[in-house]
């Protein structure tokens, strides 16, 4: 029997073939890749075997059904399951990002509000930290600059998922990018009056050096002395680090390490994520295929996401989503809030396919 699954399946088995060969993991980042696109297809494959056994018991119970009416009941419980698989079909088979299965670098950035943004931007950081606890995934702080109160007016963080299980972890978090809003009475304000402030998060696809060719000649590399808190050695010599890079200006500064060369590797790692996901814009851009959706075309410069501490309630404005559980959702239960962000994407994109 023919499954629209079958491309996909048939792709699957390829990967794995050429995994099995010994010569393609003379290449790591070829290895790598491949290794990401199996785990990405693995549901795929149990979807279509699961596909293929309830349409073959659907087939079973209707002859009976025809000769014994007590087998109807079985047959319409296995029409309603083969539909509900046909809707996944119809997911699965939906042209997805090609960065989704990536490790991704995160960034928060203290906005309007002083001290009270630097304060949410590390609210932030550490509701971001716990969800990736509880998802498994290693985080690694690649750089802070950490504000006088214990917040901070940046911080850089790269969140791999552990081995490859097809956990994606920029497919789980994009949505994130964009501009969070609070509201609430800061720790500095003594009349008890509630303020507003913001903080902007980016999220991007951490890129490996096959997918940039960086040119050594196109950066200026600058060193000088670290500042804020930090060891001895941090705040005494010139260990940090700035990379321009000069055709795109994109200039990334590290200072989080104590030696110099570990944190030109992070300053690099983090051009090289930013400089993949201004390529990718710039492709889909040229080729027209931004869809007019609201989760995946939101303004960065647009407030995504309300924090009211008041109501403890949290609300993304792109999808309408609203809770009364600000708590939970800082301690990182964010898996509410992002389903809903996905589902509203899947709907876009089914539509723009039917359309």
């Amino acid at each position: 029997m023919t499954s629209p699954l079958d491309g996909l399946v048939a792709e699957h088995a390829e990967i794995e073939g050429q995994l099995a060969d010994p010569a393609v993991h003379n290449d790591p980042a070829k290895a790598r890749a491949l290794s990401r696109r199996y785990a990405q297809l693995a549901p795929v494959v149990d979807l279509a075997r699961e596909l293929e056994r309830v349409t073959d018991d659907l087939a079973t119970a209707r002859e009976l059904a025809a000769e014994d009416a007590s087998f109807r009941s079985e047959a319409v419980e296995l029409d309603a399951e083969l539909a509900g698989l046909n809707e996944r079909v119809r997911a699965y088979l939906v042209p997805v990002d090609p960065d989704d299965a990536r490790d991704a670098i995160l960034e928060v950035k203290a906005g309007a509000g002083g001290e009270e943004s630097a304060l949410f931007a590390g609210d932030l950081l550490r509701m971001y930290l716990r969800y990736a606890e509880r998802r498994g995934w290693k985080t690694e702080i690649l750089d802070a600059n950490p504000s006088d109160l214990g917040g901070y007016r940046d911080v850089s963080v790269a969140v791999k998922s552990r081995g490859s299980s097809g956990d994606g972890v920029y497919g789980r978090l994009r949505f994130e990018g964009g501009v969070h809003r609070v509201q609430r009475v800061p720790v500095t304000e003594s009349a008890g009056r509630i303020h507003t402030s913001a903080a902007g998060v980016l999220v991007l696809p951490e890129a490996e050096d096959v997918d940039v060719d960086i040119d050594p000649n196109d950066l200026r590399i600058d060193v000088f002395r670290s500042s804020g808190p930090g060891g001895q050695s941090v705040n005494t010599t010139d260990s940090a680090v700035r990379i321009t890079h000069l055709p795109t200006g994109v200039v990334v500064s590290c200072q989080n390490e104590k030696s110099q060369l570990q944190n030109k590797e992070s300053a690099l790692r983090i051009l090289r994520a930013r400089l993949l996901s201004a390529a990718r814009e710039r492709a889909e851009s040229e080729a027209s295929q931004a869809r007019a959706s609201q989760v995946r075309t939101v303004d960065r410069s647009e407030r995504i996401r309300t924090y009211n501490f008041a109501e403890n309630r949290i609300a993304d404005h792109r999808v309408g989503y609203k809770a009364h559980n600000l708590d939970q959702v800082l301690d990182g239960e964010l898996d509410e809030v992002l389903d809903a962000l996905t589902a509203a994407d899947l709907e876009a994109r089914l539509a723009a396919q039917s359309s």
